[in-house]
């Protein structure tokens, strides 16, 4: 009697593929790496005898050129291979990471050479970014799509929750320049890591008409989909609002009210708690309505800025957080979805480039006039203004039909969408009764 051999289980999902697999484990890596050198590097210009307007600077250095090259970025991933351009990237945050960690180690850094050093790491994220954004979305297919993109968020979130903790133990047992160090390796390591990607599925790119033509084709794409645009619009207020509110005014609150800042430490890491909750959630929840699933969770991200008004207590503070942390988890995977589902795979990387840019544009200056603002109007009604703010711009999307009816499709289509294809889509696709969900900016 012979009996047939059990088959070997299956050691991952059929959607987690090699790159998929392989761009999850470089991204844990990277920002295990990065959450804790965002400490050290602050801890550093402090070291250095800087102030907390030094470490704004330093900050301000590595959002200026992210922004000046964000669309030339995405332009140049959708003309070379992907993985080409995130392992130079890698490159360039690797080396520019080890000079400041030399620099620090060495001791006595100029604030200049820490502006310089940390600008270039921009450089690199302005064309990783929509590099990985494109390079991410083509590497997933059929119904899961979803389930797939809350698991690499999961990913992510759960690496920068014990990143940050990691670094900010590592810190102070070795000093920021160790920690700098130790991310210049995670980014070497990363970019080894995509170094093996597959790129045979992607068809070749037919030659354009140079970088000026791929940036206004990117631009048509961009603006022929309201849906797109729209919640773009909406999050340059909401990112640059929030960011405010959580950079400026929360840390001044928790010094002044909540007794320093410990408690607010405690806040920030129940939000980063509660993307890792909301990333769960998204790993079971398909929404039908992907856009206005995810649009609806933008709302409670006025909270925070409305418990700092109040100012509630630390564990009503932490509670807020962690429901804001859900929220725009579920908007997260849903907006990645969408994209997915709608953009040509040609033009990902330049229309998420639009994406990023539109985004965090406004960041700079919002955190620039929260200062006369609390001057002006006072901190609470400062506050209460962000969280207005967000509740105004996130109503005013939900006018747009686009982002109301927008219906997942549960079976691969084989035809790009034409640019209207966002206010047809529950016309043309198949769609499920089940729910689930988006991709958004501030997890």
């Amino acid at each position: 009697m012979t009996t047939t051999p059990a088959p070997a289980p299956r050691r991952r999902p059929s959607w987690a593929g090699r790159n998929y697999t392989l761009l999850t484990a470089a991204a844990i890596v990277t920002n295990l790496g990065s959450h804790g050198a965002l400490i050290a590097a602050a801890f550093a210009v402090l070291d250095a005898g800087g102030d907390g307007g030094d470490v704004g600077l330093v900050a301000a250095a590595r959002t200026l050129p992210l922004v000046l090259f964000l669309l030339i970025g995405g332009a140049v991933a959708d003309r070379l291979p992907r993985h080409h351009v995130m392992v130079a990237a890698n490159a360039l945050n690797c080396v520019s990471q080890a000079a400041f960690a030399g620099l620090v180690i060495a001791g006595e850094p100029q604030l200049w050479q820490m502006m310089l050093l940390t600008g270039l790491g921009g450089v690199g994220q302005a064309f990783f970014g929509p590099a990985a954004e494109g390079m991410l979305m083509s590497s997933v297919s059929g119904e899961q799509v979803s389930r797939a993109f809350a698991m690499y968020r999961l990913a992510m979130q759960g690496a920068g929750l014990g990143g940050a903790a990691l670094g900010g133990l590592m810190v102070a047992a070795m000093g920021p320049g160790w920690v700098l160090a130790v991310d210049a390796v995670a980014f070497a390591a990363a970019g080894a890591l995509r170094s093996f990607l597959d790129v045979s599925h992607i068809p070749e790119r037919a030659p354009g008409g140079g970088l000026l033509s791929d940036l206004r084709d990117g631009w048509r794409e961009f603006t022929s989909r309201p849906w797109l645009w729209s919640i773009v619009a909406q999050f340059s207020v909401v990112v640059a609002v929030v960011g405010a509110a959580e950079s400026v005014f929360g840390p001044l609150v928790a010094r002044d009210e909540l007794g320093g800042a410990g408690p607010w430490g405690l806040a920030l890491g129940a939000f980063g708690a509660g993307t890792v909750g909301g990333a769960f959630l998204m790993m079971r929840w398909k929404p039908r309505r992907l856009l206005f699933a995810g649009t609806l969770c933008v709302f409670p991200l006025a909270a925070p800025s409305a418990a700092l008004a109040v100012p509630l207590p630390v564990a009503g503070l932490a509670a807020v957080m962690f429901v804001s942390g859900v929220a725009i988890e579920v908007f997260g995977v849903s907006w990645m979805t969408a994209m997915h589902q709608e953009i040509p795979e040609e033009k990902l990387s330049r229309v998420a480039a639009y994406d990023w840019f539109g985004s965090i544009a406004m960041v700079p200056l919002a955190t620039a006039l929260a200062g006369p603002a609390e001057s002006a109007f006072g901190r609470s009604a400062s506050l209460w203004g962000c969280a207005a703010l967000v509740v105004l711009v996130t109503a005013a999307v939900l006018f747009v039909p686009d982002v109301r009816h927008l219906t997942r499709r549960t079976k691969e289509v084989t035809k790009v969408p034409t640019p209207r294809a966002a206010a047809s889509a529950d016309a043309v696709a198949t769609t499920s009764a089940d729910a689930e969900g988006p991709a958004g900016r501030l997890g």
